[in-house]
């Protein structure tokens, strides 16, 4: 019972304090807990190999190169810390193992495809505020339904936003925005064990048509996800005399790979998940007034169902006008693009920045002195990625600076005979194994530094090996924690690891064989693969 002189004390605990116990094996677990050793397995790593690990002579910067990857891909692996803290790591690691100044290492967090990262999720953000994204999935949505419900064309509705809307932004966020609409048609569903088996299985497909869906749309435009940024960043910065990979010379080519990708997923669903007597199963809980109630009591209705407001419209202005920079900056070398009026001195990134700060600028017409954004509004802003992005391109320098590359394309130097075909399957198959065990941007910062070395000692363009790479990192299919945007889907129930696996595997192959097929012919156009580098 509590003591009445201290009722009224406002210094006295609310609960009895009790003193922790005096246990040696309490401090002891306390201390080597597994989060602990996790963040001990990155310093240990990288000291057992600065010691202990001898590349040969003269490759003193590579041991230590080696040493300083160990540490921050554990970290990243593990879990140990925040990512945005490892991703920080770069900025003392390398200083402190004689690697680059600290000034070197600082640009490579801020430039020009940071800023590009940096004005898109703004834009994103303002997207999100209003509501715009949803406002597409039920207008869209709504169409494909059919009346009766057609599962198929169903399917095809949901995946098409889905890939859309990952298209503009990271392919995380555009899964957190579609999943609540993908489980908003599924309630109308029954659960249970007793469901009946088309349901079950429709259920499945949606959620795993979501995932996969915005893994394929951020294939197809250089926002769309982080390795694409990372591959144009490593590009430039290992062929700086180069012509760089703009906004529009990837679409040209990676909006026609997802294409192919997205209609092969679509036709693996509906083999799967959609059988021939589903239709009318379906149709007895679900149709287009059904779906309409349903999309609208995910809390849209007051701000989607009725007409667009004029924030909503000047954001998608700011939006479309943006795109439509991007596109035409720099489009062939016979039509350059207005970026030639400006000498090159602007990139995609100074559009991107410019026309996010618009948002701070026009207003809302909603409160009085209110703009369409405000800084409070930015705080749910993706700074782990953008530190991610950061420490890729660092690591990126830091391998190539230190001749780490020689030492480690030594181990694919079996990839040198395989035929000149056979090279983007290799190299995806590769890619896309080590992808299923860590982060897709890991992959790809750890992978197409090699096919660069490899590259050039087969005497092939590097982009003939550096975009099937970091592709082929993109193809996170099998397992949960491949990608966050798979452990969105996983958390919902429906879905089971054996489905991943099922789909995950002939998608897997299909995307692979979409990339062999366009690399050496639509691939070889767009990015001139035949010059010599």
């Amino acid at each position: 019972m509590a003591d009445p002189s201290t009722i009224d004390d406002p210094k006295a605990p609310l609960l009895p304090l009790q003193k922790p116990p005096h246990n040696s094996n309490y401090c002891f677990k306390s201390i080597l807990n597994k989060n602990n050793i996790c963040i001990l397995l990155g310093p240990l790593s990288c000291l057992l190999i600065f010691f202990f690990i001898d590349l040969g002579p003269g490759r003193k910067s590579s041991r230590n190169m080696l040493a300083v990857l160990a540490w921050v891909f554990l970290w990243w692996l593990t879990g140990a810390v925040p990512m945005a803290v490892a991703s920080m790591a770069p900025l003392f690691l390398f200083p402190l193992f004689g690697l680059a100044k600290a000034d070197e290492v600082a640009k490579s967090y801020m430039d020009d495809i940071i800023a590009l990262v940096l004005g898109s999720f703004i834009l994103a953000l303002a997207v999100e505020h209003y509501n715009i994204h949803r406002r597409l999935a039920l207008n869209i949505t709504s169409f494909f339904c059919g009346d009766p419900v057609n599962p198929p064309l169903l399917l095809l509705g949901i995946c098409s936003t889905s890939a859309f809307v990952s298209m503009w932004m990271h392919n995380t966020p555009a899964a957190v925005m579609m999943i609540p609409v993908a489980t908003g048609i599924l309630q109308r569903f029954p659960t249970g064990e007793d469901v009946h088996p088309d349901v079950r299985k429709f259920c499945k497909g949606v959620i795993l048509g979501v995932i996969y869906a915005v893994a394929v749309g951020g294939m197809s435009t250089l926002t769309g996800t982080g390795v694409n940024l990372i591959l144009v960043g490593m590009w430039e910065s290992y062929f700086p005399q180069e012509k760089p990979i703009s906004f529009s010379s990837w679409f040209l080519f990676g909006f026609p790979l997802a294409l192919l990708i997205f209609f092969a997923l679509w036709a693996i669903l509906c083999l799967f998940y959609c059988s021939k007597g589903s239709a009318k199963v379906l149709s007895s809980y679900l149709d287009k007034e059904h779906l309409k109630r349903e999309l609208e009591s995910l809390e849209l209705l007051c701000s989607v169902a009725g007409p667009m407001a004029f924030a909503e419209k000047m954001v998608l202005v700011v939006f479309g006008a943006l795109v439509l920079l991007w596109m035409t900056r720099s489009i062939t070398n016979d039509v350059p693009g207005w970026g030639a009026l400006f000498d090159g001195r602007v990139g995609d990134g100074t559009v991107s920045v410019m026309m996010a700060t618009l948002l701070f600028v026009i207003p809302n017409k909603q409160n009085e002195g209110e703009k369409l954004m405000d800084w409070n509004k930015c705080k749910k802003l993706h700074w782990n990625i953008i530190l991610l992005l950061g420490a890729g391109f660092a690591i990126a320098d830091g391998v190539r600076t230190s001749g780490l590359t020689d030492v480690l394309s030594e181990n694919l130097k079996f990839l040198e005979a395989a035929p000149y075909l056979a090279m983007a399957p290799l190299v995806c198959l590769v890619s896309g194994t080590v992808t299923e065990f860590t982060t897709n941007n890991a992959t790809t910062t750890l992978v197409v530094p090699l096919l660069v070395e490899l590259a050039q000692s087969m005497k092939v363009h590097p982009l003939l090996l550096m975009i099937p790479g970091a592709i082929g990192a993109q193809f996170a299919f099998l397992l949960p924690t491949s990608t966050p945007s798979n452990i969105v889907g996983f958390t919902t129930g429906h879905i089971e690891i054996k489905d991943m696996i099922k789909t995950g595997i002939p998608l897997k192959i299909a995307g692979t064989a979409a990339l062999s097929l366009l690399m050496p012919t639509l691939g070889a156009l767009v990015f001139d693969t035949s010059k010599k580098v």
